[in-house]
């Protein structure tokens, strides 16, 4: 009797084990699937750009004064705010996979380099949204962007605000070269550039010699001037040596004036720029401007010296594209041919 009793007992007990045993095999795979889960989550809840840069090598560059950690190979930029690295993209033959629109449209000068690329909202408006799905290597964005929609743009992907002061252009052109691999065609273009400034610069600085010159732009309705380092003004006070208004110089932005201001001004010469994306509600500003008597009172405009238009509209002055366009613009009209 104690015998099969005792047999009874170990055989429970052997029951017991393997069922113990078979309980921790099975808690195996619960724990694993569960670690699964969890990295999967903080794989899913890690920044879109480290997704993005996963099995992409990054390196360290050097952009005015800050590092910025990009791929090597930037294969995908994204372009937002910046019209500087629009007009670079198109002296390099670069092209973004997404790129800023003006009333919905991609600018027709950049034609040569958005096919197949994605708007990424306007000027001033990015979309996240679109952006994300793009998954850029890099996004140029625009110094005047406030801070917040820079943050949110490094955490899809690394920022780069680009400068929208004139004299920054050089080290913007030389950024896009870096990012994109494109440094011979940069040094190709600074090397035109310095042919172009280094023949005309003896040739209209007789024209200009104590004269007062302007450039203005018409924008939203009204008359516009800017710093001396913004716009157009470093190709005509830096590149071709007239004198800079004293209004120019207190100027600390894009600023404002009235046209009795302008009459006050009184420029010898008058450069214009004026948009018709940017004057939607006064499409007739400038014919307005042009019939005033005070527009006629200055001494540009009764000398025929009022150049509108002398390169595109939408250009920003502050590139090697604009400032070719711009000297050539200069070498080819009545500036140079009849003085």
């Amino acid at each position: 009797m104690n015998k099969k009793v005792w047999a009874l007992g170990l055989a429970g007990m052997m029951m017991f084990g393997v069922a113990a045993c078979g309980a921790k095999e099975e808690a195996k795979p619960a724990t694993a699937a569960t670690t699964s889960s969890q990295s999967k989550g903080m794989s899913e809840n890690n920044s879109s750009k480290n997704t993005v840069n996963a099995t992409n090598e990054m390196r360290t560059i050097h952009y005015l004064g800050k590092e910025y950690s990009v791929p090597v190979k930037a294969e995908k930029i994204v372009i937002t705010g910046s019209v500087e690295s629009m007009e670079d993209a198109l002296v390099l033959d670069v092209k973004p996979v997404g790129a800023m629109t003006t009333g919905g449209r991609f600018a027709p000068l950049f034609a040569k380099i958005i096919e197949g690329a994605e708007g990424v909202g306007e000027k001033t408006q990015p979309n996240m949204e679109t952006i994300l799905k793009l998954k850029p290597d890099v996004i140029l964005a625009s110094t005047k962007f406030p801070a917040e929609t820079v943050e949110k743009l490094n955490k899809i992907a690394t920022t780069i605000p680009v400068s929208h002061i004139s004299t920054n252009w050089e080290s913007n052109l030389n950024l896009l070269a870096e990012l994109t691999g494109k440094q011979e065609q940069a040094r190709q273009a600074l090397q035109k550039y310095n042919e172009e400034v280094h023949g005309l610069k003896e040739k209209i600085g007789v024209v200009f010699k104590d004269k007062n010159v302007l450039v203005m732009r018409v924008r939203a309705g009204s008359i516009m001037i800017y710093p001396e380092n913004v716009f157009f003004n470093p190709s005509v006070y830096s590149d071709l040596g007239a004198m800079v208004p004293k209004e120019v110089k207190q100027a600390k932005a894009q600023q404002v004036i009235s046209l009795e201001k302008l009459s006050e001004m009184n420029p010898d010469y008058l450069f214009v720029q004026f948009s018709e994306a940017e004057n939607k509600d006064t499409p007739k500003v400038l014919e307005d401007l042009q019939k005033n008597p005070i527009w006629k009172s200055i001494n540009a405009v009764k000398n025929d010296n009022v150049f509108v238009n002398l390169v595109d509209p939408t250009l920003q002055g502050g590139t090697v594209y604009s400032k070719i366009a711009f000297l050539e613009a200069i070498k080819s009209s009545k500036l140079v041919q009849t003085k």
